[in-house]
Formats: C-alpha cells, sequence, structure tokens
C-alpha cells in the first residue's frame, strides 16, 4: 500500500491518498481531507491511525509533500515511528527528478502526468464509495497548465475555485507505487 500525503492548514487542507498496488493497476482505497486549521500533531496522530490500520500496518509506503513546511512534519512522521518507509518530496517546478539524502525532487508536472498516464491507460481504479470521490474529479478537471508573463509555466487548479490537494495526494502516492520501497527510514 502506498500513502500520499500532501500538507496544508490555514489555506488548503491536508489530503490523504492510500493506493494499493496489484499485479496491473493502482486501485485507490481512501481519499481524505483533514479539516482546515489543524494542528499537525493531529495529522501525523491521523496518518498514524492509517498506517496501523488493517492491511497497512507494517506494509505500507509514505510519500508527503516535504515542500516548505513540509520538512518538520517529516522529521514527527519520522518520530512517530509509523513501522513504514517514508519518502518527503520537494515539489518543484524544475524538469528533472533527482534525490539528494533523503529528499526526493521532483516536478509537480510529472506528479500530475503519473496520474494522467495511469487514467489515459485505465490503470487508476477508485474504490467505490470514496467520499472525496466528487472533489477528486473536480480538481482532476480543474488542474491547468498556465504560463506567466516569465513563461514559466504553472500547473494546478489555480483561478479554478478549486484547491488541488487530492489530486497531489493521490499523484504522491502514486509515484511512490510506481517507485515501490525507497529505504528511508521508518
Amino acid at each position: 500500500f502506498y500513502v500520499g500525503l500532501d500538507l496544508g492548514q490555514r489555506h488548503d487542507p491536508t489530503a490523504i491518498a492510500v493506493a494499493e498496488k496489484t499485479t496491473n493497476h493502482i486501485r485507490v482505497r481512501h481519499l481524505e481531507r483533514v479539516p482546515l486549521g489543524t494542528p499537525y500533531p493531529a495529522v501525523v496522530e491521523r496518518v498514524r491511525e492509517i498506517v496501523w490500520n488493517g492491511q497497512l500496518v507494517r506494509n505500507c509506503a509514505l510519500a508527503l509533500d516535504g515542500t516548505g513546511v513540509g520538512a518538520p512534519v517529516v522529521d514527527m512522521l519520522r518520530a512517530a515511528r509509523l513501522g513504514c518507509d517514508i519518502a518527503a518530496v520537494t515539489i518543484t517546478s524544475g524538469e528533472r527528478q533527482h534525490q539528494k539524502g533523503s529528499v526526493w525532487s521532483v516536478p509537480k508536472r510529472d506528479l500530475i502526468a503519473g496520474v494522467q498516464l495511469l487514467l489515459e491507460r485505465g490503470e487508476l481504479k477508485l474504490a467505490k464509495g470514496l467520499r472525496e470521490l466528487g472533489p477528486l474529479m473536480r480538481e482532476l478537471t480543474d488542474v491547468r497548465a498556465t504560463a506567466g508573463i516569465s513563461g514559466r509555466v504553472r500547473l494546478g487548479a489555480d483561478g479554478c475555485g478549486e484547491h488541488d490537494d487530492l489530486v497531489i495526494a493521490l499523484a504522491l502516492a502514486c509515484w511512490r507505487a510506481k517507485r515501490g520501497t525507497i529505504g528511508f527510514g521508518a
């Protein structure tokens, strides 16, 4: 199982996605938005509840947005001894993925393209009854590439009235599922 965690707090919700990798598919088993304003220690506790439940116990890997305020949360998650492999991902506007120590830098474009490719190939399956399925579908249709004055392309739901937190959480879970266990501290 692969868990994606997109951190937010005051303006954007934190989102959690759990995906199961099977032989031919990645099946989304859980989607959740944590309420706005939830303190990070409570987010860590919620992640602990998820990864210590049922089939996920010592059978999962976590990829989380380590961009900005994510670094201290990465430390808190590692200290929580979740029993799963943890990879911090700095989401960039760069051209290539790279790794420095225990942190991956991954272009947002690559994360979103990974989800799009899985959808196009019919390899991404969504479990029936996901509470956040409607919001995820809206986010997927709201994600846009927009070019700024400098010519730099930005990806996100900016200006569409929606967030992209569920898409990013799902993208992180899918990114991690495609790589398997990376081996950075549980």
